[in-house]
């Protein structure tokens, strides 16, 4: 008997339990639905909490806490977007779509000012991800260096100026 065999065989028993009592498929159906149905609940609410953070909580955020406020905050500007794996990113924790524009973002949760090494971690990853657009987005500011290289490479940065009024706008909308 091989691993198919027995997991056809585990399927079969399964099915032919479900449908013959027809209360035990009704409740194993509620409980899927119900489940689910959670799990979105919880997703919607962790999201605006994520977008209703101020500016002194998100300088507190680990920097996968930063991603995750970042993806929610574009999303709700329109923008459909995707994180990246926590490692093996290739330099870009987000992925947004718009218009037929695809937007590769580094996020940048510092307590200091960001130098060129995130903005080189961007533009190097332009290729690999197809993007028409690459951008840092910090809590804190660049360094004159960093926004030479920025300007060279057409890397758009976003600083805490511009962070803080996106929030502000998404904030008063909400």
């Amino acid at each position: 008997m091989s691993f198919f065999d027995g997991l056809e065989m585990g399927f079969d028993l399964f099915w032919s339990i479900i449908s013959s009592e027809p209360l035990l498929t009704i409740g194993f159906l509620v409980f899927f639905v119900v489940s689910l149905l959670l799990a979105l609940v919880v997703n919607i609410v962790k999201e605006q909490r994520l977008r209703k953070s101020g500016i002194l909580e998100v300088d507190k955020m680990s920097g996968r806490k930063f991603e995750e406020f970042l993806h929610a905050l574009l999303k709700a500007k329109g923008y459909s977007a995707q994180l990246t794996p926590a490692s093996g990113d290739f330099g870009a924790d987000l992925v947004l779509a718009t218009k037929g524009k695809r937007i590769i973002v580094q996020a940048k949760r510092y307590k200091k000012n960001v130098g060129v090494k995130a903005v080189q971690e961007i533009a190097s990853a332009k290729n690999h991800y197809k993007a028409d657009e690459c951008w840092v987005i910090t809590n804190r500011f660049f360094t004159e260096q960093a926004k030479k290289l920025a300007s060279s490479n057409q890397v758009r940065l976003i600083d805490r100026s511009q962070l803080m009024n996106w929030m502000l706008v998404e904030n008063k909308g909400a």
